[in-house]
């Protein structure tokens, strides 16, 4: 089933030379500071492994000088130093930093899945789909099924992942959402195809200059684009999962959520 419909927020900020809706400016901010704090994550993940073999390998080195060579020891106490001070600075600012989305508070209650789709998407048209031609289909098999969730949490995940496909998709592309429910769980899916119009600077654009160039480069495995870190993280954060597949010869590229219909926190 493909939807359109007219109709948006009044437009008040202005963001890559056109008005946006407020609703689409708090959400980019959102967005912004997700994937803020989920590069801050990475970069405490993988400064911590050499930061530790660092400090393993000047144990190592101390046994290996002589004891009463004052110079060696102070070396290696200087290199044991400055280790401590590198982990120091990842608890007190890099890992305090992250504090405000790391426990993500949400607010549980009952919602209809089926209306969550339409005004998300209508969201993103107005946002930013209209503006740069690009359709938005939804396939949807939902009818009354509902979520115990937190509705302006998922919105925004979805409201997210529609944007960058939008951003991602040329001129008369067409983007597509699908929605289904199990037994147990929601799922959503996202497919376009990728074309360089994610970071061409003639084109509208609603997500940070920073975090487009980003996505376009080649990431390590089961790593995702630095900014749909919001999707992913409201996903964990219900129990569920967020996943991005890059484009293939056989398939489009997808941005893939699940979350349970009775979530549960997994924080």
């Amino acid at each position: 089933m493909t939807t359109s419909s007219t109709g948006s927020p009044g437009a008040q900020p202005v963001t890559s030379g056109f008005a946006v809706s407020e609703r689409t400016a708090h959400l980019r901010a959102e967005s912004a500071l997700f994937m803020r704090d989920h590069v801050l994550s990475l970069v405490s993940h993988d400064l911590r492994g050499p930061l530790n073999a660092i400090h393993s390998w000047a144990y190592v080195l101390e046994r290996k000088l002589d004891p009463n060579d004052p110079n060696s020891q102070r070396a290696v106490t200087g290199i044991r130093n400055g280790v401590d001070q590198q982990v120091k600075l990842l608890e007190t600012i890099v890992d305090a930093t992250r504090a405000e989305t790391k426990s993500l508070a949400l607010v549980y209650e009952p919602f209809p899945l089926h209306p969550l789709l339409h005004e998300t998407a209508e969201e993103v048209r107005s946002g930013l789909a209209r503006s740069r031609r690009v359709e938005i289909a939804i396939n949807s098999q939902l009818a009354t099924e509902q979520l115990n969730g937190d509705r302006e949490r998922l919105a925004a995940a979805l409201w997210l992942m529609l944007t960058f496909a939008v951003e991602s998709s040329a001129e008369g592309a067409t983007v597509t959402l699908e929605s289904r429910a199990d037994a147990t769980s929601w799922h959503a899916a996202v497919t376009y195809v990728t074309s360089a119009a994610l970071d061409d600077p003639s084109l509208p654009h609603v997500l940070e200059a920073f975090a487009r160039k980003q996505a376009r480069e080649t990431r390590e495995a089961n790593r995702i684009a630095w900014v749909l870190a919001l999707s992913k993280r409201v996903a964990q954060a219900h129990g569920g999962s967020f996943d991005q597949h890059d484009a293939t010869e056989a398939a489009p590229a997808t941005l893939a959520l699940r979350v349970p219909l009775s979530a549960s926190s997994a924080r």
